[in-house]
């Protein structure tokens, strides 16, 4: 019978010291985390997994919650930073944990609770989930979910709002050809800011055209790509909604590109309000989201859920506000 993995064969193995596999292990500050990335990798390829739960039987708790993030981006930044800011009066550490580098991110929440729950972590917050049906033997709280039906309990904005309220600005500023640069389609909120984009319209009486709609994903290469195809048509917008501000500045950047000046010649709306969105040489009109409102909403919810409470809601919204600042203008 082979022996069970001991602290130091994970060391030896992640290429570490033990002291930084007990840190990593335990949620502690001071490791990187690419470090805690490779650790986790190693636990769970040894199944030292076993090991941590005959040390933390007489607590059962482990006293850190986990965040699985699709990636370090400045929205997923955001969230964690209200989830620390909740976390600064209570006996809990934080752990973010990013577990979609594959070359198919999808259903990566199921691979990360496997190598996570029950045994380092009391409870997790997962922000822009790419599954709904996952399961795990700790709590789970969703921000930003997937579509469909939600049966975790959810934390979001009002994207359906603030998206309408954008594109009216710019119908309002006298635009009537407004494209929108769609996010991902598993997203409630990007099926939302899509809904509330096409309810501006309608509601004045403009005729939605396909045309004008490009799908982003969010992903910086394939916006800038589906940016240029809109602006380099014959008949281009003069105002883009993009569905979050990463969106919005890779359409500026294409653009300036294309010798198109925002705002004369294009007026551009991003969503969410990230600190890059007033860093530039221009600053960002855009739908504010309360980002760490989210993250220390989603940790008061998952805190209840942990102590064997029964939240009066498991699905909480909360409101969005147009910042209008110096991407926008009327139309030439």
């Amino acid at each position: 019978m082979s022996m069970r993995p001991t602290i130091t064969d994970v060391a030896k193995a992640a290429g570490v010291s033990p002291a930084t596999v007990s840190k990593a292990v335990n949620g502690r500050y001071g490791v990187a985390a690419d470090t805690v990335e490779r650790v986790l990798r190693v636990v769970a390829e040894l199944g030292y997994e076993s090991s941590l739960v005959a040390s933390s039987m007489r607590s059962r708790r482990t006293g850190v919650i986990g965040v699985l993030v699709a990636d370090f981006e400045p929205f997923s930044a955001e969230i964690m930073k209200g989830v620390g800011r909740a976390l600064r009066d209570t006996h809990y550490d934080l752990l973010a944990y990013s577990g979609s580098r594959q070359p198919n991110g999808e259903g990566w929440e199921r691979r990360s609770l496997s190598r996570l729950s029950g045994t380092l972590i009391d409870g997790v917050i997962m922000v822009t989930p790419t599954v709904l049906g996952v399961t795990a033997e700790v709590p789970i709280v969703a921000v930003d979910p997937h579509t469909g039906r939600a049966d975790l309990p959810t934390v979001e904005s009002d994207s359906f709002t603030g998206a309408r309220e954008a594109t009216r600005y710019l119908i309002e500023l006298g635009h009537r050809r407004i494209g929108f640069i769609a996010g991902r389609p598993d997203l409630r909120s990007s099926i939302l800011r899509d809904a509330g984009y096409r309810r501006a319209l309608s509601n004045a009486g403009i005729a939605y055209d396909p045309a004008l709609v490009r799908v982003g994903m969010y992903h910086p290469e394939t916006v800038r790509e589906q940016a240029r195809l809109l602006l380099e048509s014959a008949d281009r917008p003069t105002a883009v909604f993009a569905a979050n501000d990463l969106s919005a500045l890779a359409v500026i950047e294409v653009a300036a590109r294309l010798g198109i000046a925002v705002p004369r010649d294009l007026s551009v709306v991003g969503f969410d309000d990230i600190p890059d969105a007033t860093q530039g040489s221009l600053a960002l009109t855009t739908v504010r989201q309360p980002m760490q409102a989210l993250g220390a909403t989603a940790t008061g919810l998952l805190v209840a859920l942990m102590n064997g409470e029964t939240p009066e809601y498991t699905h909480i919204g909360l409101a969005t506000r147009l910042i209008v600042r110096e991407t926008t203008a009327p139309p030439r």
